[in-house]
């Protein structure tokens, strides 16, 4: 039984990344009012990027309906479910708040296919993905300060949107997106991340399970009979179908999709703290040394997951009603590419691009739009 008031202050509190940062890339004199990990949250807030996510798809194009998820509502609730985890084990909590609020900022508009689209036209390039564009424009493409170019985060927060997936072994693609040895000996590649970055990534998984459920079920494109046959959704949804008489359809969804997400935060708690133990994590370095992820599902819980990400991928992303608009949404990234490529003076101000790699600056330029203005645009060179 896992109880939210319990906190392991005294044994975790060792294992937080330091409220102190060990520093920025351009040095800054300190804030009085805020921390170092207050001031990165407030500027990935604040920043150009993270406003535009309000207008970019999670599953449902912008203007598919007012309801519906967009990145910015999704990179909401994973900093909710993140802080709730960090603040748990007693971790730096603006730090996993910021991971979360930040680690979709690279993505481009029509979401996983205006990527795929996006990084076929910059094959001959170096590609594209929305990870490593999250770092280019906190490095490089966010520009509000005088003494530097980007948005000068810690060097704890790079460290965690690096690396929140795992370790990094092979640096080609980042070298080719973000320039050789950009980080030099400041990140350190192939140690594992933080607790909080790996609370950020795990907090990710659970906020798009739960809610693309949601958004499906309300959308029709399938029923809650269709998820019987998962476990745990199996015994959540016959308790609260019970209720179908008394309460409406959406009420009992919304319920259903709480559980859901209590149920994963629960068994995070319950698998990390083994975790702790098995691995015998004492200390920050024993986080950075460890081989092994340490938050984690348990065995049920991961497949749990595993067939909700099988179940959305073939009832929901590969929907017709789906399907089509995302079909449409890289038709549009592909002919946005070779249109602005024609002509790129037309469409951006090439002098704030790098002139010696004009199809990355197309790349940035495209992968920042909005739903809404690449439609737009599209219009109006069709």
């Amino acid at each position: 039984m896992v109880s939210m008031q319990k906190n392991s202050i005294h044994l975790l509190s060792k294992l937080a990344v330091p409220l102190k940062s060990k520093g920025r890339f351009f040095k800054e004199k300190k804030n009085d009012l805020r921390s170092d990990f207050q001031r990165d949250r407030d500027r990935i807030i604040h920043s150009t990027a993270f406003r535009r996510l309000k207008h970019k798809t999670q599953v449902f194009v912008n203007t598919s309906g007012d309801h519906f998820r967009t990145r910015i509502t999704h990179s909401l609730e994973v900093a909710q479910i993140a802080r709730t985890l960090s603040k748990y084990f007693n971790l730096n909590e603006d730090l996993c708040e910021t991971l979360s609020l930040a680690h979709d900022l690279g993505h481009t508009p029509f979401g996983h296919a205006g990527e795929e689209a996006l990084n076929k036209c910059m094959k001959k390039f170096g590609g594209f993905d929305h990870n490593i564009q999250t770092i280019r424009t906190i490095l490089f493409l966010e520009n509000r300060y005088y003494e530097f170019k980007g948005l000068n985060l810690t060097l704890e927060t790079l460290d965690g949107l690096l690396k929140h997936n795992g370790p990094i072994k092979n640096l080609k693609k980042y070298n080719k997106i973000l320039g050789k040895n950009y980080f030099k000996n400041k990140i350190k590649f192939l140690f594992s991340p933080s607790l909080e970055a790996q609370i950020a990534s795990i907090s990710d998984d659970i906020a798009y399970n739960s809610h693309d459920l949601e958004d499906g079920l309300k959308s029709n494109l399938f029923a809650l009979n269709d998820l019987e046959h998962i476990p745990v959704l199996k015994d959540i949804i016959y308790k609260h179908k019970k209720k179908l008489k008394k309460f409406s359809i959406d009420l009992i969804i919304r319920q259903i999709i709480r559980e859901v997400i209590n149920e994963m935060v629960k068994d995070i708690i319950i698998t990390t703290r083994n975790n702790l133990k098995k691995y015998k994590i004492k200390k920050l370095d024993d986080v950075y040394n460890s081989k092994y992820p340490i938050v984690n599902f348990s065995q049920k819980m991961r497949v749990f997951d595993k067939k909700i990400k099988s179940f959305l991928r073939k009832k929901m992303y590969f929907h017709k009603k789906v399907r089509n608009n995302t079909n449409l949404g890289k038709k549009i990234i592909n002919r946005l590419f070779i249109s602005i490529k024609k002509n790129p003076k037309r469409y951006i101000n090439v002098s704030k691009y790098d002139k010696s790699n004009i199809d990355r600056s197309i790349c940035d330029f495209i992968a920042g739009m909005t739903d809404r203005y690449a439609i737009n645009l599209y219009k109006r060179i069709k």
